[in-house]
């Protein structure tokens, strides 16, 4: 009785947060400095603690000086996104997953005792139809797929957890558009981001996308013409550019996903590249440091360390107030420090493989679980798991976050001694192995990157899911 009640609760906000998003939305066109100072006292009310007194009052001032940088930039994504996209944005990723989906999640973390994640990343198929120099997911071929059954599941018991955001990639997701399609559609309370190459985006799916609304994608590009199709293939370039013309054009969000390597670093954070991305209207993007996972993995791609100091430097300048690019970057290796270190195991997410492997981190192919046998809940009980649970942060130093690639140590450790298997799709590869090819690079970084953490200033999060540990 008390779900009941609680499901008909959920629905009956969740009806209420429509309506006030939809004068929201009408508001913002009349006068767009009261609505968002209103939008900012609202989260204030409802949100709390969730963030500092200075934080609110920050934004505030901010929405009061019209050449403030995040002003135009949150100006410009309204002028851009269709308007059903934008109010399925804001119920989905603002109410449902922000508001709703942090409350229910943060009460199941102390009811299970385990991580339970914000966000959930899924492989809907192995199936690629490129070949990118350093990939695994290209050598796997048409053999695994998710069906349309098992995606249904792993949304559904997500969001009993409280999770409202799913991303995919691959493979290459868009190989199963139709069933993504129908998706979106059966759960439209949840936001579908999308790690896609762009060759499959068309005309006819952005109408589907803009119809739906809760479907963003992040496109992958690699710098110029040259250093991307030298990785990804002649005519992959001139496949994004289209693909993002298309995506302005509807007004559907997007950004950027972004592998840098010792190869292409300065290229894709070359200020005229940043600023051709914002031009096209990708407003947000993912800059991954190259993982040497797989058997057939070029450790050599791995950024230098001074390299990846100057990627520390250059993301946060991208990002600073100073900036007048329209563009926010968001650096997975190097942003520790903004969530409390190693978000994987489920702590923040975790990932589920074409083959229905639960695995730690979508670069941590290894697994004990499976979503055919298991439920969401199990594998984030399970064995693997826990020992992330138990394990995070695995640095006090965020600059090192990563059980593999900074720790190597550490993830061995835990493999072993759960009994964890490798779920490689093409050839399995034994953790010894992977970890090797790490122990250099770990050893290498460590000196720079203690000096740089130990010389920077340091904000206490307001809220952290592990245990503090001295």
């Amino acid at each position: 009785m008390a779900s009941v009640i609680s499901n008909i609760s959920h629905k009956a906000e969740r009806a209420a947060a429509s309506l006030l998003i939809d004068k929201l939305l009408k508001d913002v066109r009349k006068d767009r400095e009261k609505t968002f100072i209103q939008l900012i006292d609202l989260a204030e009310k409802f949100w709390g603690d969730g963030m500092s007194k200075d934080t609110y009052d920050r934004f505030r001032a901010a929405v009061k000086d019209p050449n403030n940088r995040w002003n135009k930039f949150v100006n410009a994504v309204i002028d851009e996104t269709d308007p059903h996209v934008a109010k399925m944005a804001l119920l989905n990723l603002g109410f449902e997953a922000f508001f709703y989906g942090t409350k229910t999640i943060r009460k199941n973390r102390e009811i299970y005792n385990c991580n339970i994640p914000w966000l959930i990343l899924f492989d809907p198929t192995s199936a690629c139809n490129m070949h990118c120099v350093g990939c695994w997911s290209g050598t796997y071929g048409h053999k695994h797929n998710l069906s349309f059954e098992d995606m249904d599941k792993i949304i559904t018991q997500g969001k009993e957890l409280g999770v409202y955001l799913y991303m995919m990639t691959g493979g290459e997701p868009l190989v199963r558009k139709k069933d993504i399609l129908k998706l979106a559609e059966k759960h439209n309370d949840v936001e579908l981001s999308l790690y896609t190459n762009s060759t499959l985006i068309d005309e006819d799916f952005c109408k589907e996308v803009v119809r739906l609304g809760n479907i963003t994608f992040q496109l992958s590009i690699e710098g110029t013409p040259e250093t991307n199709d030298a990785r990804r293939g002649d005519g992959h370039y001139e496949a994004v550019m289209k693909a993002m013309d298309l995506l302005k054009k509807y007004g559907i969000l997007f950004g950027t996903s972004i592998c840098y390597t010792r190869d292409n670093i300065e290229a894709v954070t070359n200020e005229k590249f940043i600023r051709m991305l914002a031009d096209k209207g990708a407003r947000f993007g993912f800059f991954f440091h190259f993982m040497p996972v797989g058997m057939n993995a070029v450790p050599e791609l791995m950024p230098t360390v001074e390299q990846r100091k100057y990627m520390i430097k250059t993301i946060r300048g991208y990002r600073s107030d100073d900036c007048d690019i329209n563009f926010y970057p968001m650096d997975f290796q190097n942003d520790g420090e903004y969530v409390g270190g190693c978000i994987a195991g489920g702590r923040n997410y975790f990932h589920i493989n074409s083959a229905g492997d639960a695995e730690p981190c979508v670069f941590i192919h290894y697994s004990n679980c499976n979503i055919h046998e298991h439920s969401i809940l199990e594998i984030l009980q399970s064995p693997l798991f826990m020992a992330y649970h138990h394990g995070q942060p695995f640095n006090k130093n965020h600059l090192r976050p990563c059980p593999m690639l900074e720790n190597p140590e550490l993830l061995q450790k835990m493999v072993n001694e759960t009994g964890a298997h490798s779920t490689d799709l093409e050839s399995p590869e034994s953790v010894e192995h992977l970890c090797a090819k790490c122990k250099e690079y770990a050893s290498n970084w460590q000196p720079d990157a203690d000096e740089i953490w130990n010389s920077m200033p340091h904000k206490k999060l307001s809220y952290v899911n592990y245990e503090v540990r001295e």
